[in-house]
């Protein structure tokens, strides 16, 4: 507590120089004003990193419960605000039925943590308020108006790791008070992403038919062409996200989690992630006769103006097509002339089969003719096992029929139709030959789980083991500070994860015998000997040494960071349906702390 203390007078030192100097050190008073400004560290002259303001000017400290700062009031008044603590986020449980989670959400703590400081309109409103307006005034002009993450340390697992339940994601340590406050936020932070991350992952393995069996021979033999292109997943779900910030996050954290692309373009901006889209039915709806694509030309390999409706109308009447929707022809014309390169069409607006997939073909081979490449079709209702197989057969007798015009073998077919993970299995076992799938509400949304759970638990105060206790074993606290191992088997898979006391540290080795019990249930234990063991947190902010302590990956790190855990998990932990159980473990001392502790908290009853 004294060291707590000497480096929390030290940093407000620091704080009221930086004032003297010019520097508001209010995060409330600052906004981002450039939300394109570049996320990477700037390395300070310590051993740490400079980061800018959270994504979201919203994350300051009053973005917490008003109950944080009514236990931070009485901590402080009964002057137990600087006693050591040690907090751990974690969560019970493993969303979507499943047995993994990917930790997301670390970048955007270490910038709250970084930048964590009441502004002078945020003390003046706390006053006012009625749960606080009898508090003490140095709580305010001494207390908070000094506060900063001065003397905390966070431990925390890789951004992108596979996680598993009770394993904490994160660690905090340090005086009480500010551990108290920052509960909230970082979960806020931490929650969502971590989810979405998951929701996104979880697609990605599903669209890619990892686990599936084909369900006929018919359409494994078109599965079997199609998979020569891995489908690849595009976020598409700006539109019905909860909120703009709620859109971002899905961007930024479904491309964590694999997607390719999203049709956010402020993400696409700040995150500098692919952007993607072509038209909607308005589009098509837009255009109503022939004369709309009167006037449309391209050049043509010798510098003339070619008539693209001319030319279109000529191949509709070769293949006796003529009974097509002329508008959407018109409209397909008019996309044509704007991206001939990039040449993309919904084609499900009037009929998919006989009129859009067909208005398709023929605007495509004008534009072959004059030296460009089509891209694709995009579906968006009906059957989409029957019409992408279809749609692909066409593709496929139209390359054979033509030799010349072999680029439809390579025709992307785009599917958009509320795809959620179970429609992805379901496609799979069914048979299908989409290449692309848009995926928006029920990734943005999680909709099939729209809350992790995790929690913020006091683990230990001043070196003492705290423990919360409950008639449900799964919410039983298992107290004190630990360290978190993954134990890997011979064939390169994790066996289980193992949390261990903080003394028990240099014991934990490869190739020695480790006795790994269930945390509540004697019967259950297994002896492993492990060909490889990872420990599982790392320091990534310290407050003594100037705050954050580690360089920044970049998204598109942690996106192959996580396609690598995933890779290496055990296969039957993955399936969709009934999925292996990953064991989370405590070592045999822990264990026995664990439930002597239990029973020394556990009041015992008196029958008379």
């Amino acid at each position: 507590t004294k060291h707590i203390k000497n480096s929390r007078g030290k940093n407000t030192q620091r704080v009221k120089e930086k004032k003297q100097k010019g520097g508001s050190g209010m995060s409330s008073e600052i906004t981002n004003g450039d939300a394109t400004a570049s996320p990477s560290l700037t390395k300070s002259s310590s051993s740490s990193f400079n980061l800018p303001m959270p994504t979201n000017s919203l994350v300051t400290p009053l973005l917490t419960d008003l109950y944080q700062l009514t236990m931070a009031y009485a901590y402080w008044k009964t002057k137990r605000h600087m006693e050591d603590s040690v907090f751990e986020l974690f969560f019970r449980k493993n969303p979507f039925g499943g047995e993994y989670t990917i930790f997301c959400g670390l970048d955007e703590v270490l910038r709250h943590l970084s930048n964590f400081r009441f502004g002078k309109d945020d003390l003046d409103y706390l006053r006012g308020t009625p749960a606080l307006k009898h508090c003490d005034a140095a709580f305010f002009d001494e207390y908070l108006a000094d506060m900063d993450c001065a003397g905390v340390q966070v431990h925390a697992m890789k951004e992108g790791s596979v996680a598993f339940p009770r394993v904490p994601l994160v660690v905090v340590r340090g005086p009480l008070g500010v551990c108290q406050l920052l509960e909230t936020t970082l979960l806020a932070l931490i929650n969502y992403p971590s989810l979405v991350a998951t929701n996104a992952a979880r697609m990605i393995v599903a669209a890619t038919g990892r686990f599936t069996h084909f369900s006929s021979e018919d359409n494994l033999q078109h599965m079997e062409h199609a998979s020569k292109k891995t489908p690849r997943c595009i976020e598409f779900g700006l539109r019905r996200a909860q909120g703009p910030d709620g859109g971002f996050s899905a961007s930024k954290y479904s491309a964590v989690g694999g997607f390719d692309a999203t049709s956010n373009v402020q993400a696409g901006k700040i995150l500098g992630v692919p952007i993607a889209g072509t038209h909607a039915h308005a589009f098509v709806q837009a255009h109503s006769s022939l004369s709309d694509a009167q006037s449309f030309t391209l050049r043509d390999s010798n510098g003339k103006d070619v008539s693209l409706l001319e030319r279109a109308l000529h191949y509709r009447s070769q293949f006796q097509w003529d009974s097509t929707n002329d508008g959407e022809l018109a409209a397909f014309l008019a996309y044509a002339v704007s991206f001939p390169d990039s040449f993309l069409c919904l084609i499900d607006t009037y009929d998919t089969l006989r009129s859009g997939l067909r208005n398709f073909i023929v605007v495509s081979l004008v534009l072959h003719d004059l030296g460009h490449m089509p891209r694709g079709i995009r579906l968006d209702s009906g059957d989409l096992s029957y019409l992408s197989l279809t749609v692909h057969r066409i593709f496929l007798q139209f390359a054979t029929d033509h030799p010349d015009r072999s680029f439809f073998k390579d025709l992307d077919i785009v599917a958009s139709n509320d795809i959620n993970e179970e429609v992805l299995h379901s496609l799979n076992k069914q048979g299908h030959a989409i290449t692309v799938f848009g995926i928006g509400t029920n990734l943005v949304t999680c909709q099939a789980q729209p809350a992790l759970g995790c929690v913020y638990k006091l683990v230990e105060i001043d070196s003492k083991p705290r423990m919360k206790m409950s008639q449900d074993f799964e919410k039983v606290l298992i107290p004190g500070r630990k360290v978190a191992y993954r134990l890997f088997g011979e064939k390169g898979w994790p066996l289980l994860d193992l949390l261990v006391r903080q003394e028990e540290k240099d014991d934990i080795k490869a190739g020695k015998r480790i006795l790994c019990r269930h945390p509540f249930i004697e019967q259950k234990r297994v002896a492993v000997v492990a060909k490889k063991v990872v420990e599982l947190h790392a320091l990534v902010f310290d407050g003594d040494a100037g705050g954050v302590v580690i360089e920044e990956p970049t998204l598109e790190e942690t996106k192959q960071y996580v396609a690598e855990q995933i890779k290496c998990m055990r296969p039957d932990i993955m399936r969709e349906m009934n999925p292996g159980q990953y064991k989370v473990s405590v070592s045999d001392q822990l264990f026995h702390f664990l439930h002597k502790l239990w029973q020394v908290e556990t009041p015992v009853l008196e029958l008379r």
